[in-house]
C-alpha cells in the first residue's frame, strides 16, 4: 500500500495530507488537516516573515509530522509558496520549518505550483479529453492553468492572492469605494497579462480551487461551511458571483462572518478573493466556474506516485543485488531468466498491493528470491527447490540479516511443488508476520516464474487489474507467449487458494 504525504505551506494556511494510491483506483485520502496561519500577512506588510508567524507554522509542522508518522508513508514532499518566495528571511524560515517537520522544505516557483495544482485536479476530477481552465487562488498568488486532453498547455502565476490583496488595498472595514477601485484596477492589470497568455477559446469547464473558491460556491449554493466537502463540483455563475461580490463588499467583517458558507477567518479576506474570480470570468468572458476540493497536496501525492518515490523501499540496494547475482553466477543460474523473473515478481508485487497489503520491505525479499530460486539446479534438477533452500540458508549473504536470509530461502523452497505444512521446519526461524508474508508471496513468485517458462524473456511487461473481484493479468509482448500463458494458468489455482480470488491470464491488446 504505497502511502505518500504532502505538506503545503501557503500564504494563508498550512495544509497537510496523507494519501494512498492503488493501481486502477483514484487516490484515497487517509488523513488531512488545514490550519490558518496567515504567514503572508507580515511578508506583504513588511517583507519578512514575523517571529510569531514563523513560530506558529513550525508548531503546526511539528504536529503534522507526528500525525504523518502514524501512516508509515514511503515519501513526503513539503513545499512553500508565494509568501515564502517573497520573504527576505526565506532561508531562516526554510531551515526552521524543515527541522520542525523532520523533512526538507522546498520553496517552489509559481510555475511548479501551477503544475502541481493541475496534477491535483486531474487526480481528483479527471478531464482526459476536455479543454479546461483551472484557477487556483491562494493567499499570495493566483495561478491560471489551461489544460487540454489531460495535459498542461499554459500556466500563468500572478500576485493576486487574497491575503496579499487585502493587506495591500483594503484598510477599512467595510472597504471604501476608493479602496475597492484601487483593488479593481490592480486586479484588472494583472488579469490582462493572464489573458494575453491564456486565450481559452471554447472550454468544457472552468474549475476553481482553494478556500476562497469554496467559500464563494458554498455561499451561493447554500452549503454550510461545516459540510464544504459536499460543494465539490458545484457551480457558481458569473452573475451569481457578481451579486455575491456586490453584497459582501458593502458589509463589515462582523456581517461577513454571518454569511453562510464563509468561515470567520475567510471573512477577513473574501472580498479580495471574490474580486479576482469575478474579474477573471468577466475578462475571459466565461459564464461560470466549478469548485473542486483538489489542490497542491493532491498534485504532490500524484506526482510522488508517478515518479515512483519511495519505490527503493521495495527494491534491493545495488550492493544487495550484486550479492544475489554473484551467488546466482556461482551456481550457474541463467541470469537473463533470473532477472526477468525478478522484474516480473516486482511488477506483480507492486500492482497487487491492494490485495496482499504487505509493507514495501517484502518487495526486496521477493526480488532476492527470484534471483536465487534456481540455484538448487547446481546440486540436482530433481527437487532443486529444496536444494535452493539449503544453499541460500547456508550461504553468506552480505547485506542481509539472518532473518532476511531465512525468508528468502523459504520463498526459494516453495517456488514450486507443495506449500508449507506443519511437518516442514522451513518457516521455524521466522516470526508470525514473516510466515504470513511468505504465504502471500509464494503465489506471486510462482506466477512470475511461470511467465518466463521458456527462459526466453518473451513477456515484456504485465498489467494487473481487478474486475468484479477477479484479478486480470495482461501480458504485453511482441512475441508468442502461449507457453507462458499456459504455465501461468497452471499456477493460478494456488493464487486463488491463498487470496480467494479468481485469476485470468490474458494477452494485452496492442
Amino acid at each position: 500500500m504505497p502511502r505518500y504525504a504532502a505538506v503545503d505551506i501557503g500564504s494563508n494556511s498550512l495544509r497537510w495530507q496523507v494519501g494512498e494510491i492503488l493501481p486502477g483506483k483514484p487516490m484515497e485520502v487517509l488523513a488531512a488537516e488545514r490550519s490558518v496561519t496567515r504567514l503572508g500577512e507580515s511578508v506583504f506588510r513588511t517583507g519578512a516573515i514575523s517571529p510569531e508567524a514563523m513560530e506558529l507554522v513550525c508548531q503546526k509542522l511539528q504536529e503534522a509530522a507526528r500525525e504523518i508518522r502514524r501512516f508509515d508513508v514511503v515519501a513526503t514532499r513539503a513545499v512553500a509558496t508565494a509568501a515564502v518566495r517573497d520573504a527576505s528571511n526565506q532561508h531562516v524560515f526554510v531551515a526552521r520549518a524543515a527541522e520542525a517537520l523532520g523533512a526538507p522544505v522546498e520553496v517552489i516557483s509559481g510555475q511548479e505550483e501551477a503544475r502541481l495544482v493541475h496534477l491535483g485536479v486531474q487526480a481528483r476530477w479527471p478531464h482526459p479529453r476536455q479543454r479546461i481552465l483551472i484557477v487556483d487562488l491562494g493567499g499570495g498568488s493566483a495561478e491560471a492553468i489551461l489544460a487540454e486532453n489531460g495535459n498542461l498547455v499554459q500556466a500563468v502565476s500572478k500576485p493576486l492572492g487574497a491575503v496579499r490583496l487585502t493587506e495591500s488595498f483594503l484598510k477599512n472595514d467595510p472597504p471604501t469605494r476608493l479602496e475597492l477601485h484601487q483593488l479593481d484596477e490592480f486586479i484588472q492589470e494583472k488579469i490582462a497579462a493572464i489573458a494575453e497568455k491564456i486565450r481559452p477559446g471554447k472550454l468544457h469547464r472552468v474549475i476553481a480551487t482553494s478556500a476562497s473558491a469554496a467559500a464563494i460556491v458554498c455561499s451561493i449554493n447554500r452549503v454550510d461551511r461545516a459540510h464544504r466537502e459536499t460543494a465539490d463540483r458545484l457551480r457558481a455563475t458569473m452573475r451569481q458571483i457578481r451579486k455575491f461580490y456586490g453584497t459582501i463588499s458593502a458589509m463589515d467583517l462582523a456581517q461577513r462572518r454571518k454569511v453562510s458558507g464563509i468561515g470567520p477567518r475567510r471573512a477577513e479576506i473574501i472580498i479580495a478573493g471574490a474580486a479576482v474570480f469575478l474579474r477573471l470570468l468577466e475578462r475571459l468572458q466565461l459564464p461560470a466556474m466549478y469548485y473542486t476540493l483538489a489542490g497542491v497536496r493532491d498534485g504532490i501525492i500524484a506526482d510522488l506516485h508517478a515518479r515512483g518515490a519511495g519505490r527503493d523501499l521495495s527494491r534491493l540496494s545495488r550492493e544487495q543485488r550484486r550479492v544475489c547475482e554473484e551467488m546466482a553466477r556461482k551456481y550457474a543460474v541463467p541470469l537473463a531468466h533470473a532477472r526477468k523473473v525478478a522484474q516480473l515478481a516486482q511488477s506483480l508485487f507492486d500492482q497487487l498491493q491492494a490485495i496482499h497489503q504487505l509493507p514495501p520491505f517484502y518487495g526486496k525479499m521477493i526480488e532476492a528470491a527470484a534471483l536465487l530460486h534456481d540455484v538448487g539446479h547446481y546440486v540436482s534438477d530433481t527437487g532443486h527447490h529444496k536444494h535452493s533452500h539449503y544453499l541460500v540458508s547456508n550461504s553468506d549473504l552480505p547485506g542481509f540479516t539472518d532473518t532476511e536470509r531465512a525468508l528468502i530461502a523459504a520463498l526459494c523452497r516453495y517456488h514450486r511443488k507443495s506449500m508449507p505444512s506443519a511437518r516442514h521446519d522451513t518457516l521455524n526461524p521466522l516470526d508470525a508476520e514473516a510466515r504470513r508474508a511468505v504465504l502471500l508471496l509464494i503465489p506471486i513468485l510462482r506466477l512470475a516464474d511461470s511467465l518466463d517458462r521458456g527462459h526466453q524473456q518473451d513477456v515484456d511487461e504485465v498489467e494487473c487489474s481487478t474486475r468484479n473481484g477477479r484479478v486480470v493479468i495482461a501480458l504485453r509482448s511482441s512475441r508468442d507467449t502461449d507457453l507462458e500463458q499456459w504455465a501461468a494458468e497452471r499456477a493460478a489455482p494456488l493464487f486463488r487458494q491463498v487470496y480467494d480470488r479468481e485469476v485470468a491470464i490474458l494477452r494485452a491488446r496492442s
